[in-house]
Protein backbone atom coordinates (compact mmCIF):
# COMPACT_ATOMS: atom_id res chain seq x y z
CA UNK A 1 0.00 0.00 0.00
CA UNK A 2 3.47 2.43 0.66
CA UNK A 3 3.41 2.93 -3.07
CA UNK A 4 0.48 4.45 -3.09
CA UNK A 5 -0.97 7.74 -1.19
CA UNK A 6 -3.02 8.49 0.87
CA UNK A 7 -5.66 11.15 0.71
CA UNK A 8 -7.71 13.00 3.05
CA UNK A 9 -10.01 15.17 1.31
CA UNK A 10 -12.68 17.70 2.57
CA UNK A 11 -15.33 18.87 1.39
CA UNK A 12 -15.44 15.43 -0.62
CA UNK A 13 -19.02 15.04 -1.74
CA UNK A 14 -19.00 17.45 -4.39
CA UNK A 15 -17.13 19.22 -6.74
CA UNK A 16 -13.20 19.86 -6.79
CA UNK A 17 -12.93 17.35 -3.94
CA UNK A 18 -15.21 14.86 -5.16
CA UNK A 19 -13.17 14.81 -8.79
CA UNK A 20 -9.81 14.45 -6.43
CA UNK A 21 -11.13 11.65 -4.91
CA UNK A 22 -12.23 9.89 -8.21
CA UNK A 23 -9.12 10.22 -10.02
CA UNK A 24 -6.94 9.62 -6.84
CA UNK A 25 -8.70 6.26 -6.69
CA UNK A 26 -8.66 5.49 -10.33
CA UNK A 27 -5.23 5.84 -10.24
CA UNK A 28 -4.60 3.13 -7.42
CA UNK A 29 -4.05 5.63 -4.57
CA UNK A 30 -6.17 5.14 -1.35
CA UNK A 31 -8.87 7.99 -0.08
CA UNK A 32 -10.34 9.18 2.60
CA UNK A 33 -13.10 11.23 1.83
CA UNK A 34 -14.75 13.88 4.52
CA UNK A 35 -17.78 15.27 3.60
CA UNK A 36 -20.83 16.23 6.05
CA UNK A 37 -22.75 13.71 4.15
CA UNK A 38 -20.53 10.95 3.61
CA UNK A 39 -23.19 8.93 2.13
CA UNK A 40 -23.23 11.06 -1.29
CA UNK A 41 -19.64 10.06 -0.96
CA UNK A 42 -20.54 6.27 -1.65
CA UNK A 43 -23.47 6.74 -3.56
CA UNK A 44 -21.12 8.69 -6.25
CA UNK A 45 -17.78 6.62 -5.74
CA UNK A 46 -19.77 3.24 -4.92
CA UNK A 47 -18.40 0.73 -2.12
CA UNK A 48 -14.63 0.99 -3.39
CA UNK A 49 -12.05 -1.09 -0.88
CA UNK A 50 -9.46 1.80 -1.30
CA UNK A 51 -12.02 4.55 -0.36
CA UNK A 52 -13.54 5.89 3.34
CA UNK A 53 -16.20 8.15 3.54
CA UNK A 54 -16.30 9.53 7.03
CA UNK A 55 -18.24 12.48 8.40
CA UNK A 56 -16.93 15.32 9.34
CA UNK A 57 -18.14 19.18 9.30
CA UNK A 58 -14.99 20.97 9.46
CA UNK A 59 -16.20 23.63 12.05
CA UNK A 60 -16.01 20.75 14.56
CA UNK A 61 -12.70 20.68 15.84
CA UNK A 62 -13.56 17.27 18.07
CA UNK A 63 -14.85 15.50 14.80
CA UNK A 64 -11.58 16.34 12.89
CA UNK A 65 -9.81 14.11 15.17
CA UNK A 66 -11.88 11.43 15.29
CA UNK A 67 -11.85 11.66 11.33
CA UNK A 68 -8.07 11.46 11.21
CA UNK A 69 -7.88 8.80 13.39
CA UNK A 70 -10.37 6.60 11.36
CA UNK A 71 -8.26 7.80 8.45
CA UNK A 72 -4.97 6.62 9.96
CA UNK A 73 -6.49 2.99 11.50
CA UNK A 74 -7.61 2.65 8.16
CA UNK A 75 -5.08 3.27 5.65
CA UNK A 76 -1.55 4.04 8.25
CA UNK A 77 -0.71 7.19 7.09
CA UNK A 78 -1.92 10.36 5.14
CA UNK A 79 0.38 11.45 2.73
CA UNK A 80 -1.73 14.39 0.88
CA UNK A 81 -4.46 16.56 2.60
CA UNK A 82 -6.37 18.74 0.58
CA UNK A 83 -8.30 21.30 2.57
CA UNK A 84 -11.23 21.90 0.17
CA UNK A 85 -13.97 22.46 2.31
CA UNK A 86 -15.77 26.38 1.97
CA UNK A 87 -18.16 28.52 0.82
CA UNK A 88 -18.64 31.74 -1.30
CA UNK A 89 -20.20 35.04 0.69
CA UNK A 90 -21.34 37.63 -1.86
CA UNK A 91 -22.18 40.84 -0.50
CA UNK A 92 -20.53 44.62 0.65
CA UNK A 93 -18.83 44.23 3.31
CA UNK A 94 -21.05 46.60 5.56
CA UNK A 95 -23.82 44.71 3.88
CA UNK A 96 -22.80 41.44 6.06
CA UNK A 97 -23.94 40.84 9.30
CA UNK A 98 -21.87 39.45 12.46
CA UNK A 99 -23.39 36.32 12.02
CA UNK A 100 -22.76 35.85 8.51
CA UNK A 101 -19.31 36.65 8.59
CA UNK A 102 -18.62 34.41 11.33
CA UNK A 103 -20.16 31.28 9.49
CA UNK A 104 -18.49 32.30 6.47
CA UNK A 105 -14.67 31.99 8.62
CA UNK A 106 -15.88 29.06 10.81
CA UNK A 107 -15.82 27.00 7.59
CA UNK A 108 -13.12 28.73 5.55
CA UNK A 109 -10.57 29.50 8.01
CA UNK A 110 -11.38 27.81 11.42
CA UNK A 111 -12.38 25.04 9.67
CA UNK A 112 -9.45 24.52 7.50
CA UNK A 113 -7.40 24.84 10.70
CA UNK A 114 -9.34 21.62 12.57
CA UNK A 115 -8.57 19.38 10.11
CA UNK A 116 -4.92 20.65 9.93
CA UNK A 117 -4.30 20.53 13.47
CA UNK A 118 -5.36 17.34 13.52
CA UNK A 119 -3.62 15.63 10.19
CA UNK A 120 0.13 17.52 10.86
CA UNK A 121 0.75 15.19 13.98
CA UNK A 122 0.75 12.35 11.72
CA UNK A 123 2.93 13.82 8.98
CA UNK A 124 5.24 15.46 11.18
CA UNK A 125 5.94 11.49 12.93
CA UNK A 126 6.48 10.51 9.14
CA UNK A 127 8.26 12.80 7.94
CA UNK A 128 6.44 13.27 5.19
CA UNK A 129 3.46 14.88 3.43
CA UNK A 130 2.12 17.33 1.07
CA UNK A 131 -0.75 19.75 2.64
CA UNK A 132 -2.84 21.44 -0.19
CA UNK A 133 -4.87 24.48 0.93
CA UNK A 134 -8.05 25.37 -1.43
CA UNK A 135 -7.57 29.64 -1.48
CA UNK A 136 -8.71 31.21 -4.87
CA UNK A 137 -7.97 33.88 -7.03
CA UNK A 138 -9.63 36.10 -4.66
CA UNK A 139 -7.04 35.13 -2.00
CA UNK A 140 -4.67 37.03 -3.97
CA UNK A 141 -6.34 39.91 -4.84
CA UNK A 142 -9.97 41.49 -3.25
CA UNK A 143 -12.80 41.89 -5.30
CA UNK A 144 -15.76 44.33 -4.30
CA UNK A 145 -18.79 42.33 -3.11
CA UNK A 146 -16.74 39.17 -2.13
CA UNK A 147 -14.67 41.26 0.15
CA UNK A 148 -15.93 38.96 3.21
CA UNK A 149 -14.86 35.87 0.96
CA UNK A 150 -11.65 37.18 -0.21
CA UNK A 151 -10.32 38.06 3.56
CA UNK A 152 -11.25 34.64 4.35
CA UNK A 153 -8.77 33.24 1.80
CA UNK A 154 -6.51 35.83 2.22
CA UNK A 155 -6.48 34.58 5.63
CA UNK A 156 -5.57 31.05 4.76
CA UNK A 157 -2.53 32.37 2.36
CA UNK A 158 -0.99 33.65 5.08
CA UNK A 159 -1.27 30.49 7.36
CA UNK A 160 -0.05 28.69 4.35
CA UNK A 161 3.35 30.49 4.01
CA UNK A 162 4.10 30.03 7.80
CA UNK A 163 2.69 26.77 7.82
CA UNK A 164 5.07 25.86 4.49
CA UNK A 165 7.94 27.55 6.94
CA UNK A 166 7.43 25.96 10.09
CA UNK A 167 6.69 21.89 8.30
CA UNK A 168 9.50 22.48 5.53
CA UNK A 169 12.89 21.09 7.85
CA UNK A 170 10.29 18.47 8.79
CA UNK A 171 9.95 17.01 5.77
CA UNK A 172 6.78 18.13 4.82
CA UNK A 173 5.21 20.79 1.67
CA UNK A 174 2.50 23.12 1.76
CA UNK A 175 1.20 24.45 -1.50
CA UNK A 176 -1.53 27.39 -1.62
CA UNK A 177 -3.55 26.50 -4.59
CA UNK A 178 -5.62 30.08 -6.39
CA UNK A 179 -8.18 28.33 -8.51
CA UNK A 180 -9.69 31.33 -11.04
CA UNK A 181 -13.51 30.34 -11.85
CA UNK A 182 -14.29 26.86 -12.85
CA UNK A 183 -17.41 25.65 -13.98
CA UNK A 184 -18.53 23.87 -10.49
CA UNK A 185 -21.40 24.58 -8.29
CA UNK A 186 -19.88 28.02 -6.50
CA UNK A 187 -22.34 30.17 -7.69
CA UNK A 188 -25.41 27.78 -6.73
CA UNK A 189 -27.24 28.68 -4.02
CA UNK A 190 -25.76 25.50 -1.93
CA UNK A 191 -22.52 27.04 -2.46
CA UNK A 192 -22.73 31.02 -2.47
CA UNK A 193 -24.52 32.89 0.18
CA UNK A 194 -25.77 36.28 -0.54
CA UNK A 195 -25.44 38.94 2.34
CA UNK A 196 -29.54 39.14 3.31
CA UNK A 197 -29.32 43.38 4.23
CA UNK A 198 -29.20 45.29 0.94
CA UNK A 199 -27.86 48.76 0.76
CA UNK A 200 -28.23 50.86 -2.12
CA UNK A 201 -25.17 52.94 -1.97
CA UNK A 202 -23.56 49.89 -3.29
CA UNK A 203 -25.47 48.99 -6.15
CA UNK A 204 -22.80 50.70 -8.91
CA UNK A 205 -20.28 48.08 -7.18
CA UNK A 206 -21.46 45.05 -5.78
CA UNK A 207 -24.74 45.05 -7.56
CA UNK A 208 -22.39 44.27 -10.81
CA UNK A 209 -20.89 41.05 -8.93
CA UNK A 210 -24.73 39.66 -7.83
CA UNK A 211 -25.42 39.85 -11.54
CA UNK A 212 -21.84 38.27 -12.06
CA UNK A 213 -22.75 35.43 -10.36
CA UNK A 214 -25.94 35.12 -11.97
CA UNK A 215 -24.71 35.49 -15.36
CA UNK A 216 -21.67 33.30 -15.21
CA UNK A 217 -22.82 30.21 -13.31
CA UNK A 218 -21.73 26.96 -15.25
CA UNK A 219 -20.28 29.12 -17.81
CA UNK A 220 -17.13 29.67 -15.96
CA UNK A 221 -13.93 29.13 -18.08
CA UNK A 222 -12.00 26.18 -16.20
CA UNK A 223 -12.58 22.72 -16.52
CA UNK A 224 -12.87 21.23 -12.81
CA UNK A 225 -11.61 17.83 -14.39
CA UNK A 226 -8.37 19.29 -15.13
CA UNK A 227 -7.77 20.96 -11.99
CA UNK A 228 -8.47 17.52 -10.47
CA UNK A 229 -5.99 16.27 -12.64
CA UNK A 230 -3.41 19.04 -11.94
CA UNK A 231 -3.71 18.49 -8.74
CA UNK A 232 -2.46 14.80 -9.06
CA UNK A 233 0.73 16.29 -10.81
CA UNK A 234 1.09 18.58 -8.20
CA UNK A 235 0.91 15.96 -5.45
CA UNK A 236 3.80 14.01 -7.68
CA UNK A 237 6.03 16.81 -7.32
CA UNK A 238 9.06 16.79 -5.73
CA UNK A 239 9.27 19.88 -4.53
CA UNK A 240 5.76 21.63 -5.29
CA UNK A 241 5.49 25.19 -5.52
CA UNK A 242 4.33 27.65 -1.92
CA UNK A 243 1.50 28.90 -4.51
CA UNK A 244 0.01 26.96 -7.62
CA UNK A 245 -2.08 29.57 -9.61
CA UNK A 246 -5.06 27.38 -11.97
CA UNK A 247 -6.80 28.79 -14.62
CA UNK A 248 -5.66 31.24 -17.15
CA UNK A 249 -7.90 34.18 -15.32
CA UNK A 250 -6.15 33.63 -12.19
CA UNK A 251 -2.68 33.71 -14.06
CA UNK A 252 -3.67 36.88 -15.63
CA UNK A 253 -5.15 38.24 -12.10
CA UNK A 254 -1.33 37.10 -10.59
CA UNK A 255 0.47 38.84 -13.27
CA UNK A 256 -1.82 42.28 -13.00
CA UNK A 257 -1.35 42.62 -9.06
CA UNK A 258 2.10 42.44 -9.35
CA UNK A 259 1.91 44.99 -11.90
CA UNK A 260 -0.27 47.36 -10.02
CA UNK A 261 2.09 46.85 -6.56
CA UNK A 262 5.04 47.38 -8.43
CA UNK A 263 3.79 50.99 -10.09
CA UNK A 264 2.58 51.72 -6.32
CA UNK A 265 5.55 50.84 -4.17
CA UNK A 266 7.52 52.64 -6.73
CA UNK A 267 5.61 55.81 -6.42
CA UNK A 268 5.21 56.09 -2.72
CA UNK A 269 8.63 54.62 -2.21
CA UNK A 270 10.41 57.80 -0.97
CA UNK A 271 7.67 57.97 1.70
CA UNK A 272 7.66 54.17 2.98
CA UNK A 273 11.77 54.54 3.21
CA UNK A 274 11.49 58.24 5.20
CA UNK A 275 9.89 56.75 8.50
CA UNK A 276 12.97 54.27 9.80
CA UNK A 277 15.20 55.99 12.78
CA UNK A 278 18.12 57.82 11.27
CA UNK A 279 21.51 55.92 11.38
CA UNK A 280 23.36 56.49 14.73
CA UNK A 281 26.12 58.55 12.85
CA UNK A 282 24.22 61.29 11.22
CA UNK A 283 22.18 61.24 14.88
CA UNK A 284 25.65 62.30 16.35
CA UNK A 285 26.32 64.82 13.72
Amino acid sequence: MMANKVWFITGASRGFGLLIARDALARGDYVVAAARKPQAVAEALGNHPRLLPVQLDVADDAAASVAVQAAVERFGRVDVLVNNAGYGLVGAVEETSAQELRKNYEVNVFGLLNVSRAVLPVMRRQRSGHVMNISSQGGYQGFCGFGIYCSTKFAVEGLSEAMAQELAPLGVHVTVVEPGAFRTDFFDAASLVKAAAHIEDYDGTVGPMRQFAADNNHAQPGDPEKLAQALLVLADAGRPPLRLQLGSDAVARAYAKHQQVEQELAQWKELALSTDFEPAARQAA
